[in-house]
């Protein structure tokens, strides 16, 4: 039989275990702050706990059971992992640094590949392998402040996988990061290619996150090309989601755009985007194409195209950024997470 894993307890379970081992139930406090919000790296590191304990929990406990099974550091500092569960499958996670900013954000995964198909994107080429449960959600945050000592800020649900398909491990990850951790569900975003019934149910959820939409096209021709989500989803019905869900929460979307060099990126769909986003409250995060390894011959659009792009979309009234590319040189750059050990 494996050891303990304290980190999948709740406090409250956790005072159960400390107490069915002969322990004054206000170690499980002690050792929970440990757990998430002191980035213990191991059962020493909890001085306040008497070493008899420690040592009782070092034979028989661990701390989490995720593992780096690799670490890239970019040249930028953005550090990719790639994290080993228990049962020995693996998913990439991001931790980004931005200069001058004294945020640091974390891009996790939901799931070990991804059922969607995206033609730019990198991690469905290797199928889909299964869900990832909220503690193993949320144990890529913790083993990344393990590592660095220090405290993540803000967290994107924009690694591998689709989050929305795995909606209820993500949902009881947002809950476990904001309560755990301690983070803001302002500072946290969730983005999906779209899957419209989740989005309502979305809408409806106590802690609600920033919505962000993996739009990447004007219309159903485009899109469906593109993304095989839009014939289950079409761009219309994924409209009236939107609509809805600004409605139901009052706050806008953040619409995700990636620019492929002669196929989305002309004056013509700008302009017809512009008329698409016409009723939405969103804001616009335009990103480049990074480059995969895959058969369309993708490319990434000048930097002209882009601005121009961009341009046109100010024009209509709404707030455009494109995305500051983070860890290209080591494929960790939107699209490029391929989950591979090699």
């Amino acid at each position: 039989m494996g050891k303990t894993v304290l980190a999948k307890f709740s406090k409250e379970q956790l005072r159960d275990f400390i107490a069915q081992n002969n322990e004054q139930k206000f170690r499980a406090d002690q050792i929970f702050s440990w757990i998430w919000a002191k980035n213990a790296k191991s059962f020493d590191d909890m001085t306040d706990i008497k070493k008899e304990f420690r040592e009782f929990l070092k034979e028989n406990c661990e701390i989490i059971d995720v593992k780096i099974k690799k670490r890239q550091i970019s040249k930028d500092s953005t550090v990719k992992y790639l994290v080993q569960f228990s049962d020995g499958l693996c998913a990439e996670c991001v931790l980004m640094r931005f200069d001058n900013r004294s945020n640091l954000s974390m891009c996790v995964s939901t799931q070990v590949g991804c059922k969607m198909g995206c033609k730019f994107c990198a991690t469905g080429k290797n199928g889909f392998k299964r869900n990832l449960l909220a503690y193993e959600i949320v144990s890529q945050i913790l083993l990344a402040q393990i590592d660095t000592g220090l405290k993540i800020t803000n967290v994107v649900f924009m690694g591998q996988g689709e989050p929305l398909d795995n909606y209820e491990n993500v949902i009881q990850a947002l809950e476990l990061i904001n309560k755990n951790l301690q983070i803001s569900i302002r500072r946290i975003t969730l983005s999906t290619s779209g899957i419209v019934d989740k989005i309502y149910d979305l809408s409806k959820q106590e802690l609600v996150p920033t919505l962000a939409i993996s739009l990447h096209a004007p219309n159903h021709k485009i899109r469906e090309l593109i993304m095989p989500i839009e014939k289950k989803y079409d761009i219309l019905s994924l409209k009236k989601a939107l609509c809805d869900f600004c409605l139901a929460t009052k706050d806008r979307v953040t619409i995700e755009y990636i620019l492929i060099s002669g196929l989305n990126d002309t004056k013509e769909c700008a302009q017809e985007l512009c008329e698409f986003l016409k009723d939405i409250k969103c804001n616009i995060n335009l990103i480049p194409y990074n480059p995969v390894s895959d058969e369309n011959n993708f490319k990434k659009p000048s930097k002209y195209d882009m601005m121009k792009f961009k341009y046109i979309l100010e024009a209509s009234g709404k707030k455009v950024t494109i995305r500051l590319e983070r860890g290209a040189d080591i494929d960790a750059a939107c699209g490029q997470l391929a989950g591979k050990a090699d």
